[in-house]
């Protein structure tokens, strides 16, 4: 069943999760005992997180610096299909432009749709510091809406090749929002104008990054809506449960922390950290219901814990 579907048939709010693959050199079997723990509550679907190789820097004892490069995290693909199929959720992989040719991501997406999977988050992906992985015989994704442009003409039966007796996919096609301004866009509107183009060339949905205010959700709801923007716009949301959080959340995901949250979290105390997080999470949920959101999809990555503690007090 296609996300589009869940959200169109939804009477009430429902809840997904969105899951990371185990490292390089990790086992599958900690990453299926997360998704048992969550069945319970019944997701409509969960996300499996993509990510390419990436150039980092390593410290030698002499204070020079080594280049290295991490390689990509395999995983999405295998673990979307053996999920779908163990537990019968469906499964929703992360399709990137950065890190990939667009020869690579049909590759993907064919063995995706051999594999059953019909749904694909669609989004650019993190910088990699890896410049153009094109050559003069691949060519790339710039821009997530190139990205959809390629599912799309997929789902026509268009390939990057000619091919006779070729056969249409039929993907339902997820994309990234950011509440708050994006760090690669000039301003909000600007990039709402970018949103827009991925609706207007076939996207389906959108998923927004975290948040921890809700009225800045509400607000990039009505601006989507004025500017034409009428899918489904599914909520993200994180629950903050220790005190480095407040660093590491602004530097790697570009989202602010209320300064109400920040400043109950810095003065308790570490172990009452998590049940801050759990009560402010509770609120926002809430107020989402209230408002009827179709669903609202959390961020939990390789631990649910927290998150099935809030879920079991708002189902």
């Amino acid at each position: 069943m296609k996300v589009s579907e869940f959200l169109e048939q939804a009477s009430t709010t429902m809840i997904s999760y969105e899951i990371i693959p185990p490292m390089r050199g990790g086992i599958a079997q900690r990453i299926f005992n997360l998704v048992e723990e969550l069945m319970p509550f019944n997701p409509p679907f969960i996300d499996l997180t993509s990510r390419a190789a990436e150039v980092y820097y390593e410290k030698l004892a002499d204070g020079s610096a080594r280049q290295r490069i991490r390689r990509k995290r395999p995983g999405t693909i295998g673990l979307s299909s053996a999920i779908k199929n163990r537990f019968n959720v469906e499964t929703v992989p992360h399709i990137l432009c950065r890190g990939f040719t667009r020869e690579e991501t049909e590759d993907a997406l064919i063995e995706l749709n051999y594999l059953g999977i019909s749904n694909v988050l669609a989004i650019t992906g993190d910088q990699t510091n890896r410049g153009n992985p094109g050559s003069k015989n691949s060519s790339i994704n710039r821009y997530a809406d190139e990205l959809v442009e390629q599912i799309v003409n997929m789902n026509s039966g268009i390939y990057l090749e000619a091919l006779e007796d070729s056969f249409p996919t039929d993907f339902c096609i997820g994309v990234g929002g950011y509440p708050e301004k994006h760090l690669e866009s000039p301003d909000l509107q600007s990039q709402i104008n970018f949103i827009k183009n991925k609706v207007d060339v076939g996207a389906h949905y959108i998923v927004t990054q975290m948040f921890f205010n809700n009225c800045e959700f509400f607000r990039f709801v009505q601006k989507c809506r004025e500017a034409g923007i009428h899918i489904p716009i599914i909520p993200g949301l994180k629950v903050l449960t220790r005190k480095s959080h407040l660093r590491i959340i602004p530097e790697i995901f570009h989202v602010q922390i209320p300064e109400t949250l920040a400043t109950r979290v810095r003065e308790a105390d570490p172990h009452e950290v998590k049940q801050i997080g759990i009560e402010w999470t509770l609120q926002q949920c809430q107020e989402l219901i209230d408002a009827k959101v179709p669903c609202i999809h959390f961020f939990i990555m390789q631990d649910d814990t927290t998150v099935t503690e809030i879920v079991s007090q708002i189902t």
